[in-house]
Formats: C-alpha cells, structure tokens, sequence
C-alpha cells in the first residue's frame, strides 16, 4: 500500500488496484495510531432491480442485438448481461437456449439448368495399318466384334 502525506491529520490510501481512500489519522504520537477511520465515498457498482436486468437481457435478444453495444449503452460489461442470461435462465424465464433456429435462404433458380456433357472422348485404336475411331460410348461387346472382324480381315 503506497501512502501519501496529506495535511497532518489525514492521509491518503492507494488501495493497489488503483481506488484512492481517504484516511483519518486520530493520533497525538508521530508513528502510532490510536483510531484508523477509513473513509469511502460512493462505490462505482451500480445496484439494478431485477426488472432493469430483465430489461437488459431482453433487449441483447433482440434479433441484430450486439451484446457489446447493449452493454455499453447500459454502462454494463457483456459478462454481466451474458450472467444475468444464465441466472434468468436457470430460473426458467428464459428458454434454454436463446439462440434463434438457423435460417436458410429459399433456392431461386432463374432459367433452366443446362445439363452439363461431358466432353466426349475419342478413342482411336490401331490394328495393323487399320485405325478403328470411336467414342468411348461403345458398348464394350460391339466393340470386341469390330476388333474381331478387322484382324480377320488382314
């Protein structure tokens, strides 16, 4: 604790996490102290009602609601508003879970969809000085006889 000489009967505290305290030295010997009287004036903490949290958590559900902005405009930290959610819920006055279903975007499809070919592949086999040309779209039987027929022929 860093202390800080005031007028001789008073001094100031630094607490350590930085709030400044006045304190009353009621003492007539330098270095003892008969009387510590320890002085506060308003703490920072806010005391909300029950219906003001309501409130809160009401508006950080809305839909688009940012839960930082909701509770900067109260002078609130979002862990607060996310706290006072788990408490309202474990209450049952808030559903279990607040977050909306998914939602999905309906399909649209303008126009008809072109049914996509693929490119066709030529196969070329050669028997010999003969070059057989084909698509691969052959049935494999038919293909087997043409082969026959052209070694046959040689």
């Amino acid at each position: 604790m860093n202390v800080r000489k005031k007028p001789p009967a008073w001094t100031e505290v630094w607490d350590g996490i930085g709030q400044q305290k006045d304190v009353h030295l009621d003492g007539s010997s330098a270095g003892s102290v008969s009387r510590l009287e320890v002085l506060e004036g308003p703490s920072e903490r806010r005391v909300r009602s029950e219906a003001e949290r309501a409130r809160i958590v009401a508006e950080s559900l809305l839909p688009g609601a940012q839960v930082s902005e909701v509770a900067r405009k109260h002078g609130a930290t979002r862990w607060q508003i996310y706290d006072w959610r788990r408490r309202f819920r474990q209450r049952g006055m808030l559903p279990p879970c607040e977050a909306s279903p998914p939602s999905f975007a309906p399909l649209v499809v303008e126009g008809a969809l072109e049914e996509r070919h693929a490119p066709a592949i030529k196969l070329e086999i050669a028997i010999g000085d003969v070059v057989l040309r084909t698509d691969t779209a052959i049935d494999a039987e038919q293909l087997s006889r043409v082969i026959r027929a052209v070694r046959a022929s040689r």
